[in-house]
């Protein structure tokens, strides 16, 4: 099960300069708007100490992180939601990720024109904001417009999905984000199939000058992305005698956690230790579906360990002769940090 992010911002905010540094990637850098046409897809590893602890028990011939993917999507312009810029194509690719990674410039550079030709990084915000809501105005109103029809013969499922849409349409049209609704579980899964804009999580990153602390009073991860690609360009041991020290896994944990998304680990003999990414929540059988498309059928039962647990005993047989493995039923809800093996 893979999670994604769209990195998304106005143009020569430092989209795929970030998009680089995250994948190692070569792409189209360019000091002008649209380079990127068709996203760039990378896989990122999540950063996992207990994984590493975990392969040093175990020894095994693979260690397999678990990843997100990240797109790196091309920026966005005023008036993205009528087409302006490719804009319904960029909209498009952004409904298709999990999240939203938010890049907003705060860097000043003689050499990278702002499209809106001074640095202000509020408005760019607002600019963002305004075009996702926009997009997701205009799907609504389609969607009303269906539902309307739908409801002339009286149904009851369709009479309430008209009420919740029309209530949504509403927020929406006062410039209201969906995530900021409160919503019943009910309420979330109808939403589910439509992938609105607006209710993506959002992580907010600022892209800011060596010499300047940014604006403090934005809710963002501060952070120099040129710094960051030129780091992504050293060897560990180089970055180390530089002193240099890259912030890119708070970009990614950051990413990981406001998706609400939590780790457990499988032991293959010693063939392999490995992470997966299941949703916090999830019940042994589908998570055993993840590792297996068939485990959520053929499921009988699990042994768990928390990897704490594990770490302290030294091997599973000696946990298990401790008696800290726990045999688990198709009710059990995987907590993060479990090492599960499962029976089938």
């Amino acid at each position: 099960m893979s999670f994604s992010v769209g990195i998304v911002g106005l143009p020569n905010v430092g989209k795929s300069t970030l998009f680089k540094a995250l994948t190692k990637k070569t792409v189209d850098i360019a000091n002008y708007p649209f380079t990127t046409i068709n996203p760039n897809i990378g896989v990122v590893a999540v950063p996992d100490l207990r994984l590493e602890k975990i392969a040093e028990i175990i020894k095994p011939e693979r260690v397999t992180p678990t990843i997100i993917e990240f797109f790196d999507i091309a920026g966005l312009v005023k008036g993205a939601h009528k087409g302006e810029g490719l804009g319904n194509q960029f909209l498009a690719q952004i409904r298709n990720c999990d999240m939203i990674l938010e890049i907003v410039r705060s860097f000043k550079s003689d050499k990278v024109e702002h499209v809106d030709k001074d640095i202000n990084p509020e408005r760019d915000i607002e600019t963002i904001r305004t075009e996702l809501l926009m997009k997701d105005l205009e799907a609504l109103e389609k969607l009303l417009s269906q539902l309307e029809k739908d409801t002339k013969g009286g149904d009851k499922k369709m009479i309430r999905k008209l009420e919740l849409f029309g209530l949504i349409k509403e927020t929406v049209s006062k410039g209201n984000l969906i995530s900021d609704i409160k919503l019943t579980d009910e309420d979330k899964v109808e939403l589910k199939e439509f992938q609105f804009l607006t209710e993506k999580p959002t992580v907010c990153v600022l892209n800011i000058d060596d010499h300047e602390d940014g604006e403090k009073k934005l809710p963002a991860i501060q952070i120099n992305l040129k710094t960051e690609e030129e780091i992504s360009d050293l060897s560990d041991s180089e970055a180390k005698e530089l002193g240099l020290n890259s912030q890119l896994d708070q970009i990614i944990l950051s990413c990981y956690n406001i998706l609400d998304l939590i780790t457990f680990y499988t032991i293959k003999g010693g063939e392999e230790t490995r992470a997966w990414t299941i949703k916090k929540g999830t019940q042994a059988p589908e998570a055993g579906n993840v590792v297996h498309s068939d485990f959520k059928e053929k499921f009988i039962r699990a042994e768990v360990v928390p990897w704490q647990k594990l770490a302290e005993a030294g091997s599973w047989s000696k946990a298990r002769e401790l008696g800290w493995l726990k045999t688990v039923g198709r009710e059990y809800v995987v907590q993060d940090g479990d090492v599960i093996e499962f029976k089938i």
